[in-house]
This record gives C-alpha cells, sequence and structure tokens, in this order.
C-alpha cells in the first residue's frame, strides 16, 4: 500500500500553497513524483529541505511524494513506472531489480554509509548478549539485515542464532522495540534518541562497523529518457538541499522542518542533525564512488543475490551519473 502527498507533507502545505501563489511559473511547472519509505526518519531530511525551502519549486518543479512500506515496493513502483523516482532509497534492492533488468538507474548517492543504530530493551547490555534474541529489521533481503549481519559478525554471531522480525520502516521497527515485540532493532535517527530516553540501550551503530553506501536516488530509466531536463534539476535540488543541511547556521531551522515531517521531539532531531553532520553521513557532491559501489555489489554477489561479475556501469545513467575513481 502506498500513501500520497499532493505537493508533498501536510506540513507544508501551506508553504508550498503561498509559493504556487507567488510565482507565477508555478502555473508551468513540471510534475514529479517522488517515492520513499515513511516520513519520520532523518533519511528524508533532503527532501523535506528541498520542499520546505522551495528548492523544487525554485527549479519549476512540481512535486508530489508517494510513501512505500518497505524499500522493495518503492523500487517495485519505481520499476512498473508509477512513480519517476526513489529518493532516499536503500541501494541494494535497485541493484537486485536493475540485475534481473528493471528499468531503472542511480543517479545520485543521497547517505554515503548507513545511519542506523542498533537498539536494545534495557536489559541488554551489548551486542554479544544478542544470540538467540529477536532484532527487528527492514526485510529478508533488506539493506539493514546486511548492515546487522556485519554488525553482529564481529560478535561471532552468525545468521542462524539469532531471530528476525521484518518491518519496512524505521517508524516500524521503533513500535516494535517499544511495544516489547522484539528484543532489539535497528533504527534511523531521531528515532534511536526517543528510544534511549524511555530507558533502552544504544549497542552499537551501522557507521562503526559497515563501510558501504547506504541509500540513494533511482531514476526510471526509460521515463528518464524522457525527461532528461528534469532529472538533471532534481539532482541539483538534491545537491542544493545537502548543502544548505551542512551549514551549521541552518541547524535549528533544518531541525524544526524534520520535527514538522517527523513529529518527533525537538531534541531527539538536534542530536540526529549532529549525528548525521558529525559523521558526514549526507553525500555532499553528488558524485557516485564506483569503489564504494562496487564493494556493495560485491557483498551481494557474496551473499548469492547477484551473479559475479556484475558490471558497475549497469546500475548508472550515462551521461547523468557523475561516476568517479
Amino acid at each position: 500500500m502506498m500513501r500520497r502527498i499532493r505537493t508533498g507533507f501536510r506540513a507544508l502545505a501551506a508553504a508550498a500553497a503561498m509559493a504556487a501563489v507567488m510565482s507565477a511559473a508555478c502555473q508551468a511547472a513540471e510534475p514529479v513524483v517522488l517515492s520513499a519509505v515513511g516520513s519520520s526518519s532523518a533519511n528524508l531530511w533532503p527532501t523535506a529541505i528541498g520542499m520546505n525551502k522551495g528548492f523544487f519549486a525554485a527549479e519549476d518543479l512540481n512535486v508530489e511524494l508517494v510513501f512505500g512500506q518497505s524499500n522493495a515496493g518503492v523500487n517495485q513502483q519505481l520499476a512498473a513506472g508509477s512513480v519517476n523516482f526513489a529518493v532516499n532509497t536503500g541501494l541494494v534492492d535497485p541493484i537486485r531489480a536493475i540485475e534481473k533488468g528493471a528499468s531503472a538507474a542511480i543517479i545520485r548517492i543521497e547517505v554515503e554509509r548507513p545511519p542506523y543504530i542498533l537498539v536494545a530493551r534495557s536489559s541488554i547490555k551489548s551486542m554479544r548478549e544478542l544470540k538467540g534474541k529477536t532484532i527487528s529489521v527492514g526485510g529478508a533481503k533488506d539493506i539493514t539485515r546486511l548492515f546487522l549481519e556485519r554488525m553482529l559478525a564481529t560478535q561471532d554471531i552468525r545468521p542462524g542464532e539469532f531471530d528476525m522480525i521484518f518491518a519496512g520502516a524505521t517508524s516500524a521497527r521503533f513500535a516494535a522495540l517499544t511495544s516489547g515485540a522484539v528484543d532489539a532493532a535497528l533504527i534511523a535517527p531521531p528515532f534511536n534518541y526517543r528510544a534511549e530516553a524511555a530507558g533502552f540501550n544504544t549497542l552499537g551503530t551501522a557507521v562503526e562497523y559497515v563501510d558501504l553506501p547506504f541509500a540513494g536516488i533511482v531514476v526510471n530509466r526509460a521515463w528518464a529518457a524522457a525527461n532528461r531536463a528534469i532529472v538533471d534539476k532534481v539532482i541539483a535540488v538534491y545537491n542544493r538541499s545537502i548543502a544548505w543541511f551542512y551549514d551549521a547556521r541552518n541547524r535549528s531551522e533544518a531541525a524544526k522542518i524534520l520535527v514538522d515531517v517527523s513529529k518527533m521531539q525537538l531534541e531527539d532531531v538536534e542530536k540526529a542533525y549532529d549525528f548525521l553532520t558529525k559523521n558526514r553521513l549526507l553525500e555532499p557532491t553528488g558524485k557516485v564512488s564506483k569503489a564504494k559501489l562496487g564493494a556493495l555489489v560485491q557483498a551481494l554477489e557474496e551473499l548469492g543475490d547477484i551473479p559475479a561479475g556484475f558490471e558497475i556501469e549497469r546500475l548508472i545513467l550515462p551521461g547523468v551519473t557523475k561516476l568517479t575513481d
């Protein structure tokens, strides 16, 4: 099931309406459909900034945001042509889909290292204690499962030595944790800070153990062929949004934007901002590292998800994706 929010978040509707009235150019704005998993985690920050600050409108883009319940579902909608872009999407699903022949291409990395935090109930003090426990991740083939398995491998805990419950969005995994349905969950900021305030324990961050690109922007390849100028504009918006995010003078306003979207506590969102900026998790240049993308592809090859020898060039959009090294 997907949820559609015309012109973006309801919390931003008034600002979007005012911008539309003030700009005659909006009458001819190009329609663009973005899709993402949920609206509550920090992963959606660049999109929220682009909409709130009018960066999409400045490029004459009329954005419709579609929410999916899982990353796999978002990418299925993209491949089917129901949406134009998947944003802040975990990269393993589009890689698998492209290998199977899906009409999709990675055009930008948004989050270049995983922002996830492993949080457990109060009686669990370390990752070593998760053997035999139940942990919530995004899905059987979700990138969060890959992150979790790599984290637990450092504690000599192997797949099969713990149970998993799947929930596509961070908000759903947070709910499973706080309701007692699971012993631990891999969740994104700012939910981890709310969990800590409620007495749950942080056991580790994925960025300590995993150096793989996490999320990016993926476009429907067939649609992009007919709309190259729009694709370039969307990339420009995300470049501008992330540059704005990293400007320390914008910390308070950036926090308010995510609070309006996520309905989370301001103090938790401010901590999330500090976590993302300290670790430089958002990719600022718009460039896609061939080496880092190759490391993710290799991980999927080792899991048997894609065949050995998969070519990185199959993942990108020539002339658009800024592939480096």
